[in-house]
């Protein structure tokens, strides 16, 4: 039988359990809050990696799919100004790059990005040898020399990549053709075909001073020539 309570025991009862509902109320609030800061962290950090690829990615060139620029080449900061961002073009990449082929990239792109799709210049590729900074056109195929080599095309006389202790050839004035003339300094097609001429009338040069005869070849234009041809 329990002992009879008092009106101010009752109170304090009947207070302590109006008290507990409000402790889980509280609880459950709390944690509640908790979660909906954790969603509100959650939305906030994605919104600002978003954002932060929008910068990243501006005027960024089309890459292959997998491709990862492996060199010192900002593929996307370099498209020329005034160029359409979303025109394609096709660039055929061959020589010392590491994934050599067909890339596509946005008009206006310049060989450095071009060989940065191709995943970069292999370690004994020669940068000297390939202008980097030349902004390409569709359809272009271009070649990166490796140390020591002649770029397809290009005679070993003309090329600055073949070595600094490489001869130069000499033109041969009575045996050059136009184009070889032509690619000596001062002389252009016009004056290569003076020589010819001169050459077909006169005959066969018998020294490299009989070049002064031509029409035209000054002093300082001989002097010019005179280590660079032969006869």
């Amino acid at each position: 039988m329990q002992p009879d309570r008092s009106p101010l025991d009752l109170e304090r009862l009947a207070a302590a359990a109006r008290g507990r509902p409000r402790l889980r109320v509280g609880v459950g609030a709390a944690v509640v809050l908790l979660l909906l800061a954790l969603v509100v962290a959650v939305i906030v950090s994605a919104i600002g990696q978003q954002a932060a690829q929008r910068m990243v990615g501006s005027g960024a060139v089309s890459l292959p799919s997998g491709s990862t620029p492996a060199d010192p080449f900002d593929a996307g900061a370099s498209a020329a100004p005034g160029v359409d961002a979303g025109a394609i073009i096709f660039v055929h990449v061959l020589g010392a790059v590491t994934r050599p082929g067909l890339f596509e990239l946005h008009d206006g792109a310049r060989v450095m990005d071009a060989v940065a799709a191709a995943g970069g210049l292999t370690a004994d590729a020669d940068p000297a040898g390939v202008n980097l900074a030349r902004i390409l056109s569709d359809g272009e195929q271009f070649y990166v020399p490796r140390q020591g080599e002649v770029p397809p095309g290009i005679p070993a006389a003309a090329s600055g990549s073949a070595g600094a202790n490489a001869p130069a050839a000499k033109v041969n004035l009575n045996t050059a053709t136009v184009a070889d003339l032509d690619s000596l300094p001062r002389i252009g097609p016009t004056m290569a075909q003076r020589i010819i001429d001169f050459r077909t009338t006169n005959g066969r040069f018998a020294s490299v001073d009989g070049l002064r005869d031509v029409t035209g070849i000054g002093d300082k234009t001989f002097e010019a020539l005179k280590d660079l041809i032969t006869v």
